[in-house]
Protein backbone atom coordinates (compact mmCIF):
# COMPACT_ATOMS: atom_id res chain seq x y z
CA UNK A 1 0.00 0.00 0.00
CA UNK A 2 1.24 3.07 -0.76
CA UNK A 3 0.05 6.23 1.06
CA UNK A 4 0.88 9.92 0.14
CA UNK A 5 1.89 12.87 1.64
CA UNK A 6 3.56 16.23 1.30
CA UNK A 7 4.70 19.04 4.01
CA UNK A 8 7.25 21.60 4.59
CA UNK A 9 7.60 20.21 8.25
CA UNK A 10 10.37 17.21 7.46
CA UNK A 11 10.60 16.91 11.56
CA UNK A 12 7.45 16.65 11.78
CA UNK A 13 6.38 13.77 9.19
CA UNK A 14 9.34 11.93 10.69
CA UNK A 15 7.96 12.07 13.87
CA UNK A 16 4.79 11.23 12.91
CA UNK A 17 5.85 8.39 10.68
CA UNK A 18 7.17 6.50 14.11
CA UNK A 19 4.61 7.41 16.27
CA UNK A 20 2.46 5.82 13.69
CA UNK A 21 4.90 3.06 13.07
CA UNK A 22 5.52 1.97 16.78
CA UNK A 23 1.39 1.95 16.88
CA UNK A 24 1.55 -0.17 14.11
CA UNK A 25 3.81 -3.23 15.83
CA UNK A 26 2.39 -6.06 16.11
CA UNK A 27 -0.45 -5.97 13.28
CA UNK A 28 -1.26 -9.18 12.00
CA UNK A 29 -0.06 -9.67 8.54
CA UNK A 30 2.07 -6.38 8.27
CA UNK A 31 5.69 -7.09 7.05
CA UNK A 32 7.11 -3.98 7.06
CA UNK A 33 6.96 0.03 6.15
CA UNK A 34 8.74 2.53 4.95
CA UNK A 35 8.89 6.48 4.65
CA UNK A 36 9.91 7.76 1.54
CA UNK A 37 11.09 11.09 0.74
CA UNK A 38 11.35 12.48 -3.10
CA UNK A 39 14.74 13.15 -4.05
CA UNK A 40 13.37 16.20 -6.16
CA UNK A 41 10.54 17.74 -4.27
CA UNK A 42 11.78 17.75 -0.40
CA UNK A 43 8.32 17.97 0.66
CA UNK A 44 6.92 15.05 -1.32
CA UNK A 45 6.87 11.75 0.83
CA UNK A 46 5.01 8.51 0.70
CA UNK A 47 4.70 5.77 3.01
CA UNK A 48 4.85 1.52 1.63
CA UNK A 49 3.64 -0.63 3.58
CA UNK A 50 4.18 -4.70 2.56
CA UNK A 51 1.88 -6.79 3.82
CA UNK A 52 1.60 -10.84 3.90
CA UNK A 53 -1.65 -10.73 1.83
CA UNK A 54 -4.43 -8.48 0.62
CA UNK A 55 -6.85 -10.20 2.58
CA UNK A 56 -4.71 -9.03 6.16
CA UNK A 57 -4.31 -5.49 4.70
CA UNK A 58 -8.25 -5.36 4.35
CA UNK A 59 -9.18 -7.13 7.29
CA UNK A 60 -6.90 -4.17 9.13
CA UNK A 61 -8.15 -1.40 7.38
CA UNK A 62 -11.69 -1.95 8.19
CA UNK A 63 -10.79 -3.01 11.36
CA UNK A 64 -11.72 -0.67 14.63
CA UNK A 65 -7.82 0.40 14.95
CA UNK A 66 -7.12 1.20 11.44
CA UNK A 67 -7.80 5.50 11.78
CA UNK A 68 -6.24 4.98 15.58
CA UNK A 69 -2.49 3.31 14.66
CA UNK A 70 -2.56 5.81 11.20
CA UNK A 71 -4.18 9.13 12.97
CA UNK A 72 -0.39 10.98 13.31
CA UNK A 73 0.05 10.94 9.66
CA UNK A 74 -3.43 11.82 8.54
CA UNK A 75 -2.60 15.68 8.97
CA UNK A 76 0.30 15.29 6.09
CA UNK A 77 -2.18 13.66 3.47
CA UNK A 78 -1.32 14.89 0.18
CA UNK A 79 -4.56 16.94 -0.58
CA UNK A 80 -3.81 18.20 -4.12
CA UNK A 81 -4.09 14.45 -5.28
CA UNK A 82 -7.99 12.89 -5.83
CA UNK A 83 -7.03 10.07 -4.22
CA UNK A 84 -3.96 10.00 -1.49
CA UNK A 85 -3.50 6.24 -1.68
CA UNK A 86 -2.87 3.22 -4.00
CA UNK A 87 -2.79 -0.24 -3.24
CA UNK A 88 -1.23 -2.76 -5.43
CA UNK A 89 -0.25 -6.46 -5.64
CA UNK A 90 3.08 -8.40 -6.82
CA UNK A 91 1.81 -10.14 -10.14
CA UNK A 92 5.33 -11.27 -10.56
CA UNK A 93 8.62 -10.84 -9.02
CA UNK A 94 12.32 -12.28 -9.02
Amino acid sequence: MLLYHATTDIAGIETAYHEASTRLAGVPGLLSNELLQSVTDHGDFVVVSTWRSLADFEQWEQGPDHKRQTAPLRPFRDGTMRRPFAVYQVTASY
